[in-house]
């Protein structure tokens, strides 16, 4: 017999499928090295370790605070800055309150300009105003919804044409366990963070298209100082009993899963969410 002659349409949507399952391009050589990101609310905590980790594989960094006018803020805004011009990247800081649309924008502008580029966005910024919810005030329901919700909405919507327009694309948004599954006292915040989950999963469907990879991280219970300062003891004692690690985790734990998020080994995910809480949720 004979050799067999293919179908032209099945060698079409053979040819089609190949070329698909080729990895694009990376955008730089050497990992993320060269790339440029903008981390909201990098100063501190879990925000400071993701711009220090990104800044070791040669990320440019622009992030902005919260000048809350006591000037703690700044110091450890400057600080972080410092340590990341130590590793050799470009570095951009300054105050942005993200729950402004302009502001916001112009923060994403002013990045661009000072680092060269946008590829990366990480939106890290949040606040947490526990209370009961009967006697939570507007305001306290107003402020963390602003920060932790709308405010990433603000800069996905900033950095969107931006990324469509470049075809290519990077944003992660640090959400919550408490987004997944609230507790006593959290109705604000376990509101927004849910709400960036839900944000996260249009995001990823309206800009997949101009192959922009949209995820979340839904951190635990983190050791950073604003957590141990602000929960009582007995209150982490039962996490850590949660856990089923036994522990609490490290912004350096966020801080890993980010990075791979944002590296083409996961550049075949989009829209999903990955708890990082030592099983605390399970």
């Amino acid at each position: 017999m004979g050799p067999q002659v293919a179908d032209p349409a099945v060698e079409e949507l053979l040819a089609e499928v190949s070329s698909q399952t080729e990895p694009a391009p990376a955008l730089v050589s050497g990992e993320l090295r060269g790339s440029c990101a903008i981390v909201t609310g990098g100063a501190t905590g879990i925000g400071r370790a993701i711009v220090l980790e990104l800044a070791r594989y040669g990320v440019h960094i622009a992030f902005n605070y919260l000048d809350e006018g006591d000037g703690r803020i700044k110091a450890e805004a400057e600080r972080t800055a410092a340590e990341l011009r130590q590793l050799e990247v470009n570095v951009y800081c300054r105050p942005c309150d993200v729950r402004d649309s302009s502001a916001a924008r112009v923060f994403v502008n002013e990045s661009r300009e000072k680092l060269g580029a946008v590829h990366i966005l990480v939106n890290n910024a949040g606040v947490g105003r526990d209370r009961a919810l009967w006697r939570m005030s507007d305001q306290e329901w107003a402020d963390v919804i602003d920060t932790n919700l709308t405010g990433a909405f603000y800069m996905i919507r900033a950095v969107a044409p931006i990324f469509r327009a470049q075809q290519y694309g990077k944003i992660v948004n640090v959400s919550s366990v408490h987004g997944l599954r609230s507790e006593f006292g959290l109705a604000n915040y376990a509101a927004s963070k849910a709400g960036l989950l839900g944000l996260t999963r249009s995001a990823a469907l309206e800009l997949g298209p101009s192959n922009v990879n949209v995820n979340a991280v839904a951190p635990g219970y983190i050791r950073t100082t604003r957590l141990t300062a602000a929960v009582p003891p007995e209150v982490l004692d039962r996490a850590r009993e949660r856990s089923v690690l036994g522990r609490l985790g490290d912004p350096q734990d966020v801080a890993n899963v980010v990075v791979f998020l944002i590296s083409e080994k996961a550049r075949h995910i989009t829209g999903t969410v990955i708890p990082v809480d030592g099983g605390h949720i399970l």
